[in-house]
């Protein structure tokens, strides 16, 4: 095989050097690539890590990622650091930025982070939102360990905007007033305070879960469109789920997704409501036929009942629902493109059938006046 990329890495470990080789491959359209971990120091004995093998460059380089994250994480450096400094810049955003979010995160006060997860359930229900509307993980995380005092302070903390500020930050002080702080606002003291190392170290295992969370979609995307094959034993959500670790919510989005961009992915969502009754899947074309197939709940109420049951059950019924509409909305839009081609056939059969009507060029009207008139 034709070497792509080389690279060695080292780690301290107590009072000794470790090395390591990450590494990409090439032949005939196949990829690999992986890692050799050096056996005490020795070259030679040396254990070899396939990370992947085949032949999808995009999937490839998504394990890449997410492996090399992780070794990262670890403790390895490149000897040649530049060829990671775009790896170690992409997608990150500014640097004091992450740093508010790194200290939040290895500091944070899991008590009060708690009391303010249990606030939001309460407004979440309250306002029928869902939660992460009112405020994201991180931003809990950042209000616990940072104890604003105000909404100017508040305001100060990265992912919280002015709606969040102005509908929820009296409730959100009401939390941290009560608590004594041993910090000030602004917060540039967490540049300084916050190690390098430590600062690093966090990078590299944020960027772990994010190529983790794109190796699957990568993997699942390939199960998916793999299931349109005749013959493909992969056809259920369960084994695709269990293959790419996905939830099976996030593949029927994205089989959504594949579906509007061309892709039939029919074997799948034959074979997850295959157990649905005739007479319920015709119910429910004709509630999305009625009530329109933008919303589910309005669906879910005409078929089902105004009561219908509780989780699990409503979740596997909303998945249902969402299966039969990428189905539905297949027909939809089959029907209109073949109306449109039968619309544009008969205009064609009707401007053949029509009278034609010439118009002669002007040199030979003259002739024929000439003649009538007996002139030259």
């Amino acid at each position: 095989m034709g070497i792509v990329f080389l690279n060695r890495m080292e780690i301290e470990r107590e009072h000794e050097v470790g090395g390591a080789q990450v590494w990409i491959e090439e032949e005939g359209g196949l990829w690999t690539c992986g890692w050799h971990e050096e056996a005490g120091g020795n070259r030679e004995q040396s254990e070899r890590e396939i990370w992947y093998e085949g032949d999808m460059w995009n999937e490839m380089l998504a394990v890449y990622r997410h492996k090399l994250a992780a070794k990262l994480s670890e403790g390895y450096r490149p000897i040649i650091r530049d060829t990671f400094q775009e790896f170690l810049e992409s997608g990150q955003r500014g640097r004091y930025t992450q740093k508010l979010i790194c200290y939040s995160e290895l500091r944070a006060d899991e008590e009060l982070y708690a009391r303010l997860s249990a606030w939001r359930r309460v407004k979440a229900t309250e306002e029928h939102r869902a939660p992460y509307l009112i405020a994201t993980n991180r931003a809990l995380r950042l209000i616990g360990t940072f104890l604003p005092q105000t909404l100017e302070e508040l305001r100060e903390l990265p992912g919280i905007g002015e709606s969040t500020v102005n509908r929820y930050g009296e409730d959100i002080l009401e939390h941290t007033r009560p608590i004594e702080r041993k910090h000030s606002f602004p917060l540039d003291w967490v540049e300084h305070r916050l190690d390098e190392e430590e600062f690093e170290a966090w990078t590299y295992k944020s960027k772990e879960r994010k190529f983790k969370r794109e190796a699957e979609r990568v993997r699942a995307t390939r199960l998916l469109l793999e299931s349109t094959r005749s013959g493909s034993t992969c056809v259920s959500l369960a084994q695709i789920s269990q293959e790419s670790g996905l939830e099976r919510r996030e593949l029927v989005e994205m089989m959504e997704s594949l579906e509007k961009n061309g892709y039939s992915l029919e074997a799948v969502i034959e074979h997850e409501i295959q157990l649905v009754p005739q007479e319920q899947q015709l119910a429910v074309k004709e509630a999305y036929a009625e009530l329109g197939d933008s919303f589910l709940k309005p669906v879910l109420k005409k078929v089902y009942g105004e009561e219908p049951p509780s989780e699990p059950g409503q979740d596997i019924l909303y998945e249902q629902l969402r299966l039969l509409r990428i189905r539905y909305r297949r027909e939809v839009q089959r029907t209109t493109e073949s109306a449109s081609t039968h619309a544009a056939e008969n205009g064609s059969k009707a401007d053949a059938s029509s009278p034609q009507v010439v118009i002669a060029p002007a040199a030979v009207k003259r002739s024929k006046t000439q003649r009538a008139t007996g002139s030259d």
